[in-house]
């Protein structure tokens, strides 16, 4: 319908905004970035990891634990983080680092997931993945919880989660129920192989 003769001109229609592609560019490069880190980055062995805590204080855990979450973001298995976090640490601390650092680079895996790569994501599926992303969201804590015990790539879940509608509280939820099995036992795994030698 053309406008009359009085009516205003029509608004001209806005560009897509790049951003979304741009962001997930980034999101794409720090992947890369991490796959090459954890590919290159010698990862250090018990007695090393022993002596970093024999010799740390609250600041030292800290670091550790910050490490560990850091690492999670990356390609480095979860289960030999555990078991090394066993061996070095022993049963309950080695589990108390393994939990919060599990949670932490879970959801920091999750939100750069979000923040760089959901809009995008949304945009390129359109429609035509809706249904299977409205179910994620409204199932999202047991979505998470399953694909933590899953064999499926602590990193990878992280950062599908986030790119997908699944909501921040489930996505909390999920990881830290998700975390704990495979933890108690993968650190048991490190301290009992300790206290056997």
């Amino acid at each position: 319908m053309r406008p009359g003769p009085g009516s205003p001109p029509p608004e001209p229609e806005s560009p897509a905004t790049p951003r979304p592609w741009l962001r997930l560019a980034v999101l794409a490069v720090l992947l890369a970035a991490a796959t090459v880190a954890a590919l290159t980055i010698e990862r250090p062995g018990v007695p090393v990891v022993r002596g970093w805590l024999d010799d740390a204080g609250p600041l030292g855990w800290t670091a550790v634990v910050l490490a560990v979450s850091g690492a999670l973001m990356t390609p480095v298995p979860r289960t030999a983080t555990s078991v090394l976090l066993g061996a070095a640490a022993g049963f309950p601390a080695g589990l108390g680092v393994a939990v919060l650092a599990g949670w932490i680079g879970g959801m920091g895996g999750f939100a750069l997931g979000r923040h760089l790569g959901r809009d995008a994501v949304a945009r390129l599926t359109g429609p035509r993945l809706a249904r299977a992303d409205r179910l994620f969201r409204d199932r999202g804590l047991l979505a998470v919880a399953l694909a933590r015990v899953s064999p499926v790539p602590f990193w990878v879940v992280s950062y599908a989660a986030g790119l997908s509608s699944i909501r921040w509280l489930p996505a909390t939820l999920g990881t830290v129920v998700g975390v704990v099995p495979g933890a108690v036992l993968h650190v048991g795994i490190g301290a009992s192989v300790v206290s056997w030698l």
